[in-house]
């Protein structure tokens, strides 16, 4: 896990234009939300977080705010919660923060990565299908990974892997239900095309060769 220093501005001021004039200043309005803590509106430069995304290159990242104004200074751990952005332009228009203590676990969502080729894709022409993209875990925040890999390559048409199905790192508890369907191998359509095609030729054979008749 990445871990990134960012100032950060406590906002006074909330609402829709207070918001509106913060992005015109190429500030970002977000919040931090704490366990049993008061949350906090604040704003981080849109330049800086953005080159922080950048460098980033998606891993997750544990920030470090340094908390300015309104005397709530001091450092607060965070984890980004949520991204808000623009419909049309995808500029971020808002973010969530929620803060973490390195001693206590969190749970997030993390995605699966599949790993390997299905045999019943590579021998058998099915079709692999993603059902579920991500998984919830529990575990300290320094242990969150990136995702979770999982080996498909014993997967038979026909077979699905479970949450239940996958063996998380140490240290990592999964929270989804057992069984939850994460991906399906199923049949391909290849070979129902190709059937068709073969019926049709057939049947243009036999009328090639049927007996004229006369009238």
């Amino acid at each position: 896990m990445k871990q990134v220093s960012m100032d950060a501005a406590v906002r006074t001021e909330t609402g829709k234009g207070a918001a509106r004039k913060l992005r015109r200043a190429e500030q970002i309005p977000g919040i931090l939300y704490g366990q049993g803590e008061t949350p906090v509106p604040l704003s981080v430069n849109r330049h800086e977080f953005q080159r922080m995304l950048f460098v980033s290159a998606g891993e997750r990242v544990m920030f470090t705010l340094n908390l300015k104004g309104d005397g709530d200074g001091g450092q607060r751990l965070a984890l980004l919660k949520e991204m808000q952005r623009h419909p049309v332009n995808d500029q971020i228009r808002h973010i969530d923060f929620y803060e973490v203590a390195m001693d206590q676990p969190v749970q997030v969502e993390v995605a699966i990565e599949p790993v390997g080729e299905a045999k019943g894709v590579r021998f058998s022409k099915g079709v692999m299908e993603l059902i579920q993209r991500e998984i919830t875990i529990e575990c300290l925040p320094l242990d969150i990974p990136d995702e979770i890999k999982v080996d498909i390559t014993d997967l038979d048409v026909g077979d699905a892997l479970h949450v239940g199905d996958i063996t998380p790192p140490e240290g990592i508890r999964i929270i989804d239900d057992p069984s939850t369907t994460l991906l399906t191998i199923g049949a391909g359509a290849v070979e129902t095309v190709e059937e068709e095609e073969e019926e049709a030729g057939a049947e243009a054979a036999e009328a090639d060769n049927a007996p004229e008749t006369e009238e």
